[in-house]
């Protein structure tokens, strides 16, 4: 992402829209490696930035493998198969899990009527117990944007927005995932023209 040569973003007073719990997908245009062919989930959006987890790219490394390297054991051979994800750029070497339910967990936010995003270990120690969410999404790193940062890209067609659903982020095949959210659109990608053009 390219941060805005802009200190001031006086167009945005006022008009915030508030797109917590909604996905972003990449538009075919996107130029940014990070994000070309994306699908985040945005987490927290407030007028001073949003932060987000891209929920279709995986790393080559399952959470059996990352539990062994945290000294935890996950017994439950469904949870140890499922894929690590590449959650974004800024800090991937921390941990963030993305589950449902929400439950009562260290360090969270909470989104939605049942969603959190957990940054401690108790979830992770809950799973190796047995007493963890049952839908859960494991990340490393996130995606973060500061003040205005990414209502600029949106302006810039680099983004699309819809509501998030929960069945995306948990159920759906990895590499589905992407169609699946332009579908929430109403959308293929397909039809979209890779760059915006002027009459």
């Amino acid at each position: 992402m390219t941060a805005s040569q802009h200190p001031e973003r006086p167009e945005y007073a006022g008009h915030f829209t508030d797109l917590s719990n909604h996905f972003l997908v990449a538009m075919p245009a996107m130029a940014d490696p990070n994000f070309s062919g994306t699908v985040v989930y945005l987490a927290e959006h407030s007028p001073k930035g949003a932060l987000g987890i891209v929920v279709n790219r995986v790393l080559d490394i399952d959470l059996g493998n990352l539990f062994e390297r945290i000294s935890l054991k996950l017994e439950d051979a469904d949870f140890a198969s499922q894929p690590v994800f590449a959650g974004g750029p800024v800090q991937n070497d921390r941990g963030f899990v993305l589950h449902s339910p929400a439950g009562a967990f260290n360090s969270s936010i909470h989104i939605g009527s049942d969603i959190a995003l957990t940054s401690s270990k108790d979830v992770l120690e809950a799973l190796a117990e047995g007493k963890g969410p049952r839908r859960l999404l494991m990340a490393l790193g996130y995606a973060g944007w500061g003040e205005g940062q990414l209502e600029e890209e949106i302006a810039a067609n680099a983004w699309l927005t819809v509501p998030a659903r929960a069945e995306l982020m948990f159920d759906v095949p990895v590499e589905q995932r992407f169609h699946e959210a332009f579908g929430l659109l109403g959308i293929h990608p397909v039809f979209l023209s890779p760059a915006a053009g002027h009459a």
